[in-house]
């Protein structure tokens, strides 16, 4: 997902960014590689290696692992590097890992309590700042149908790649583990589906952590004050984006115990179930990189196609944006030169201004697609069955709560998390899948920029504004 605002990425601010040394990155891979050597020489059983001496190797590696971290000082860097850290902490130590699950419980309750505030503060923003019909006209009501229909899409081909693949598929979850959790997953049937949609009590609502009810509530609160007259609607919606970017720094607080409870959650896992689970995540990557692939062609490419969209033309005016969105895992460093490179490739600025940034919370393709793969992930590895209807129940939830939040550091987390408790559902896979969210990151930030892009193209076209390059060049750099 992406985020738009990461204060604590310092990646995402290339003056910040430290730059390790290079002979640092070499030693770290000449380490590597040695260890890697070591262990296959003893697990082919070319050479028989004391146990001990192989887990000194890896702690060796793993201390140069964290003297890189320091000097990268940067978030994801510390996640991933706690992920490799947690593994063979619960590996070497599984009477104490086992034990460990009481931090990340704490990094979920600090979770827990944003979730109302953002999704209410971000929701009515959203709402009462771009849903007056009268006031944006026609590129409104255009806007936001295509943002719904495609990242609707998005979302169906996410809950299709991961029912087929089935990346959770195979882990053995020990009672002790997942007990209290699976026990309160809900089933709900016929009428109880839609009553479940809507709040008899907000304060009850949130309590149980309803996310879907807080986001109708939210959703009329915010139909309410677009209704208002100005000096009354201006105070409301300040108050929310006060609250929302309160909640932004909140967000990015709770964040920096991110680490610690990767770490606590990695080795409390392997504890309980072996390295095997590694397999699991790898085929959740792979997965969420394929369907990704398959939207793009799929779906956006017969777009482009339909609408007579010069498409050599459009990718070579996209390739910088893509690009810096892919390296930082970041939408909002790529934001000014991709509204840039669209205005240049014919889209009027009008329409730029409007659209691209609308885009941001209401079509974020990549992000959409990702909460409904993991969400279903999460049911799978933690053995749950739902049924066709609970599927598409959480599809149309996330319809909803996948809007509107695109500001916050890993945003997907939060909605992820939300959805589960919503349903029911184990946390405990979530922090196992935060070890791999760089990487997924990478690629569903790229398709969101891609997406933003192509929407900005799509909008002109319909208004009958879209001035393409009559040549073949487009300003790259």
């Amino acid at each position: 997902m992406t985020d738009l605002h990461n204060p604590i990425e310092t990646k995402s601010n290339p003056k910040e960014k430290k730059k390790v040394p290079a002979r640092y990155f070499a030693f770290m891979l000449i380490v590597l590689f040695a260890v890697s050597l070591i262990t296959v020489l003893d697990q082919t059983g070319i050479l028989e290696i004391n146990k001990t001496v192989l887990s000194v190797c890896r702690w060796t590696f793993l201390g140069v692992l964290v003297g890189y971290a320091i000097q990268k000082h940067s978030l994801t860097t510390w996640i991933l590097v706690s992920m490799v850290l947690g593994a063979e902490f619960g590996h070497d130590f599984q009477e104490i890992a086992v034990n460990l699950n009481v931090v990340s419980q704490i990094f979920l309750r600090l979770i827990k309590t944003i979730i109302a505030p953002l999704l209410f503060a971000t929701i009515v923003v959203g709402i009462a700042g771009h849903s007056d019909l009268k006031q944006v006209g026609r590129m409104g009501w255009k806007s936001l149908l295509y943002f719904e229909f495609v990242s609707t899409i998005a979302l169906v081909i996410g809950l299709i790649a991961i029912n087929v693949s089935k990346a959770g598929v195979g882990v053995t979850v020990p009672q002790t583990m997942a007990h209290a959790e699976v026990s309160n997953v809900q089933v709900l049937k016929g009428t109880d589906v839609i009553l479940h949609i809507f709040p008899e009590n907000i304060a009850k609502a949130i309590y149980e952590g309803q996310v879907l009810q807080i986001v109708i509530f939210s959703v009329l609160f915010g139909i309410a004050v677009a209704m208002l007259k100005d000096k009354f609607k201006r105070p409301m919606i300040v108050f929310s984006e006060a609250l929302a970017e309160t909640m932004f720094k909140f967000t990015s607080l709770i964040m920096l115990f991110a680490p610690f409870a990767v770490f606590a959650a990695i080795a409390f896992s392997i504890g309980h179930m072996g390295l095997e689970i590694f397999v699991n995540l790898f085929k959740l990557l792979a997965t969420l990189y394929v369907s990704l692939i398959v939207f793009l062609a799929g779906v956006l490419l017969p777009i482009a196609l339909f609408l007579k969209i010069p498409v050599k033309k459009f990718i070579k005016a996209i390739s910088e944006p893509v690009t810096i969105a892919f390296a930082t895992t970041s939408s909002e460093s790529a934001l000014p030169i991709a509204m840039e490179r669209m205005e240049e490739f014919g889209v009027p600025r009008k329409i730029v201004a409007f659209v691209m940034p609308t885009g941001y919370s209401f079509n974020l393709d990549g992000t959409t697609l990702y909460l409904s793969l993991a969400t279903i992930f999460v049911a799978q590895i933690s053995g749950i069955h739902l049924s066709f209807e609970k599927q598409l129940l959480i599809v149309f939830t996330l319809m909803l709560t996948s809007k509107g939040v695109a500001g916050v550091p890993r945003a997907s987390l939060v909605i992820l998390l939300a959805t589960a408790a919503s349903f029911g559902l184990p946390t405990w896979p979530i922090y196992i899948i935060l070890g791999i969210d760089e990487l997924m990151d990478m690629a569903r930030t790229s398709v969101n920029v891609i997406g933003n892009c192509l929407a900005t193209v799509v909008v002109a076209k319909w208004e009958k504004e879209f001035n393409p390059p009559v040549d073949d060049t487009v300003k790259i750099g």
